[in-house]
């Protein structure tokens, strides 16, 4: 995995990591899943910015979560930047977003809940 989340979104939606050119639209819509990630109890409470350098283990410590939060993230980036047109497909990934919010806050329910 890709330790810099600019640079791993970019792989998976094809972008050159050299390419710069959408990085700030790249970097709003990262930030935008963030926000909602930071919504649903995932994350630093205080929430989260991240810019051209942040890696994943600064947003994110639990090394279970990591993989959920990046395919998360991919699929809010992607539903943003490039949508699919086919409704069918908007539609199934607009499932898998739901899918991994209530996942997600599920687990960071539980962790909340055992350490107290």
């Amino acid at each position: 995995m890709e330790e810099n989340i600019l640079t791993s979104i970019k792989t998976q939606l094809a972008i050159m990591p050299e390419d710069e050119s959408y990085d700030r639209e790249l970097l709003i819509f990262i930030n935008a899943a963030i926000a909602r990630l930071t919504q649903l109890g995932v994350g630093p409470v205080q929430g989260f910015n991240v810019t051209e350098t942040t890696s994943w283990s600064e947003f994110v410590t639990d090394i279970t979560q990591t993989s959920m939060i990046e395919v998360y993230v991919y699929l809010k980036v992607k539903s943003l930047f490039d949508a699919p047109t086919n409704s069918s497909l908007a539609k199934h990934m607009e499932q898998q977003i739901n899918e991994y919010e209530y996942l997600l806050k599920v687990e960071a329910e539980d962790d909340a809940y055992v350490q107290y």
